[in-house]
């Protein structure tokens, strides 16, 4: 099987915080951007998560079918159109079409990336593991931002929804802690 073109089969579950969606075993909705909502049948979960401005977001997800790649999170305040495009592949011709060989990785990410480069994987983990970090809070007030964790997967055919991305999202309500500054570069909601 190598060097041929593999169905969209990456998928994974948004353990942590809690995700915007009712998600099935194996992470569905999750192909189209920015937060798998192109999927019918949808069901919101109308979670949002509390969190203080300036604290750390403890991010978990289970990738229940494997493939090659990593993860990127971002927060929008607006709205999700301020949520980032998704990563910028390289791609070689497959025998079956455009397979991605690897995701663009900001070393220095800017708002509204919180992070990038988020475990780094070319093996499949044992089953039932998850992979978890905590990422930094902006310390801003907005009601309802979207956090979103995104998966690039590597090796991996061409996904009409995605391309070579899946997607999962999280709302959240965060409150400006008034002991510390507010956080510069973010837009006010």
């Amino acid at each position: 099987m190598l060097g041929v073109a593999m169905p969209a089969s990456a998928h994974f579950i948004l353990v942590a915080p809690d995700s915007w969606v009712v998600e099935n075993q194996l992470g569905d909705p999750q192909k189209a951007g920015p937060c798998g909502e192109g999927a019918a049948g949808v069901t919101p979960t109308n979670k949002i998560t509390p969190m203080a401005g300036g604290s750390k977001l403890h991010i978990k997800v289970q990738e229940t079918i494997y493939h090659p790649g990593q993860y990127r999170v971002a927060l929008s305040v607006k709205g999700r159109y301020e949520l980032p495009a998704d990563p910028e592949a390289t791609v070689e011709m497959g025998p079956r079409g455009f397979v991605s060989v690897s995701g663009k990785i900001d070393p220095n990410p800017k708002p509204p990336v919180l992070a990038d480069g988020l475990f780094v994987h070319h093996e499949a983990q044992a089953k039932g593991s998850f992979w978890e970090t905590d990422v930094q809070l902006p310390n801003i007030n907005c009601d309802k931002c979207t956090v979103q964790v995104i998966q690039f997967m590597e090796k991996h055919g061409l996904n009409k929804e995605g391309y070579y991305t899946y997607h999962h999202c999280a709302d959240l309500k965060i409150t400006a802690n008034p002991k510390l500054p507010l956080s510069k570069g973010w837009p006010k909601p």
